[in-house]
């Protein structure tokens, strides 16, 4: 872990060389003061050298001058370090997560993941920055004033730092349980954090379902495991400070006693007792430095650590010799195709089918049969098992694909839209960004969206809000087929399309999906059958299996299921049994 903490440093080794050094002059000039305090005590002020004293004092303000220069560069350019080390990590954990599979996706929290970029990655930045500084500077003038004291008396600076090992001991014995605590403060702020992101992101819900006292417990849950692992920590980190604490204060006792009794027996002067008693409290300002140091280090720690979760799960990746896939008629392909989430049970059991170029099939049939993991599994958004069948585009395999070819080929309309916050025209432009204002138009107004947007007083500027708030579910649909339109793949995946939209605004999405269809060839997804008997073929999917399939006509014909499933929407039936 400490390799690829210090990696982040290389592109600003330069900087940190020279902020090292800066700290370092700062630690040498901090013990300007005691020499010049002793020099002062047994011969500047005893021999009246005058002009000395005042020659003295200057230099000191000189170099307390500098000194200040050095704490502004250290303070600015350090820090910047830091801020630039934590915009590479988020740079990187941000393109490390475009590239995770779905299922990573499916098992953590947005809020969660949230919680990573900004919090724990701040407190790596702190300790990016303040770790080399404090270890450098206190480390420094650890060293410095131990020499200096023993310079004057090692007796008495021996006696005085026999307090060390006790002070390591209680370090190294409080470090772990305060390194798990702030361990566990951290899982739990990110509890919170997917409490709230889910909350809000569903107030329409709460609100409309009159469930905030569902919401408020939910969060209180979560904030009652943060306030119990905040007093953990906090307990932890109290016995820590205060044992340490007590062991520096000994340092003064021990001074106090153990000087006092060296100049009554005459073995130091008055100047060396004075100056012991400054260079010891510059001693243990760096002692308590590196103290109060392990909650920063343990903070920033227990970050990096939560940052390599993530960057050490797996992402997407194209087989070695994977090839793009160029010039798509079209044709796809489905070959003893298995499939199931993780560990759970199989969603798919040796499907097969095969779609003609420019064709349109159509996947019908009752919730959870794995018509829309079909749909998933198409553009390679969960891979399949070495053993578990083959998909064919075109003939080709697609474990031999890249996955942003296949992906670039492929469009697909959702029941739930996704769209970003901005303009309607950046969300159609999402479609491909480098379209122009032409281009852009002309693929709304195949999407029938167009008419509307030449309402607004800032038409295609005009801002959606988040996830498309201030549209209709009609007017989202359109724009997410605008969007597509531009994009202009051969492969099209309709995936409950219109399921969510009144039968007026059906009328006029599924214009455009007809529209969008021609020429492309469509995977169809729908709980509506009015909207696939144009169908070139239907296939009924159940139980993770392909049990009916045909054209309309033929499977009305047929009596078996797609028969029953056409019954229950429009014989207006009260139940009908589809296991018969």
């Amino acid at each position: 872990m400490l390799k690829r903490f210090i990696h982040y440093y290389k592109p600003h080794k330069k900087m940190l060389l020279l902020d090292m050094l800066a700290a370092l002059a700062i630690s040498i000039i901090g013990m300007v003061y005691p020499i010049v305090t002793r020099n002062m005590l047994n011969v500047y002020i005893p021999e009246k050298m005058y002009s000395t004293i005042v020659i003295a004092g200057a230099v000191v303000l000189v170099l307390y001058v500098v000194r200040m220069l050095l704490n502004y560069f250290v303070q600015y350019y350090g820090h910047m370090i830091g801020v630039r080390m934590q915009s590479k990590m988020r740079t990187d954990l941000f393109t490390h997560l475009e590239k995770l599979p779905f299922k990573f996706f499916d098992n953590n929290e947005t809020g969660r993941i949230m919680s990573r970029i900004t919090g724990d990655l701040f407190e790596v930045c702190e300790l990016a920055h303040h770790g080399p500084e404090n270890l450098l500077i206190s480390s420094t003038m650890i060293i410095l004033s131990f020499s200096y004291l023993c310079s004057i008396d090692w007796i008495l600076t021996l006696i005085i730092f026999s307090c060390v090992p006790l002070l390591v001991f209680v370090t190294l014995h409080y470090r772990k349980p305060m390194s798990e605590a702030f361990r566990d403060r951290r899982k739990s702020n990110a509890t919170i954090n997917a409490a709230v992101e889910s909350s809000i992101t569903g107030i329409r819900v709460t609100k409309a379902y009159t469930n905030v006292n569902c919401e408020e417990a939910k969060f209180a849950k979560g904030d009652d495991e943060f306030v119990d692992a905040s007093r953990r920590s906090y307990k932890a980190m109290a016995l820590f400070h205060s044992s340490t604490q007590f062991v520096t204060n000994v340092f003064n006792v021990i001074i106090l006693i153990a000087g006092g009794l060296f100049l009554y027996s005459g073995r130091i002067n008055f100047g060396d007792y004075s100056t012991f008693i400054v260079s010891v409290n510059l001693f243990i300002t760096p002692v308590n430095t590196l103290i109060n140091f392990m909650e920063q280090f343990q903070n920033g720690v227990s970050g990096f650590q939560r940052f390599l979760e993530i960057m050490d799960e797996e992402p997407e990746k194209d087989a070695p010799d994977a090839v793009e896939l160029t010039d798509v008629e079209g044709v796809i392909e489905f070959k003893d195709v298995t499939y199931a989430y993780e560990d759970a049970k199989e969603v798919l059991h040796n499907v097969s089918l095969r779609l003609e170029k420019g064709r349109k099939l159509a996947l019908v049939g009752p919730s959870g049969g794995g018509k829309t993991t079909l749909c998933h599994l198409l553009p390679n958004f969960y891979k399949l098992a070495p053993d578990s069948g083959s998909i064919l585009i075109d003939g080709k395999d697609l474990k031999t694909l890249t996955m942003e070819s296949v992906r670039r080929n492929i469009g697909i309309v959702q029941q739930d839209v996704f769209l970003f916050v901005g303009t309607i025209g950046e969300n159609i432009r999402y479609g491909r960004p480098d379209a122009t204002d032409e281009e852009m138009i002309e693929a709304a107004k195949r999407a029938n969206i167009h008419d509307y947007v030449m309402t607004l007083e800032k038409g295609y500027d005009t801002e959606i809000g988040e996830r498309g708030v201030k549209l209709s579910g009609g007017q989202k649909q359109r724009l997410s087929i605008a969007r597509v339109f531009l994009k202009d793949p051969s492969i099209l995946i309709l995936d409950e399309a219109t399921s969510a939209l009144d039968n007026t605004t059906e009328v006029l999405i599924q214009e455009a999906l007809d529209e969008l269809c021609k020429g492309r060839t469509t995977l169809v997804v729908a709980h509506r059958l009015s909207t696939i008997r144009n169908a070139d073929e239907i296939a009924v999917v159940m139980n993770g299996r392909i049990t009916e399939r045909g054209t309309h006509d033929a499977l009305i014909a047929a009596g078996g299921i797609y028969n029953k499933l056409y019954s229950l929407q429009f014989r207006q039936n009260d139940y009908v049994d589809l296991s018969k």
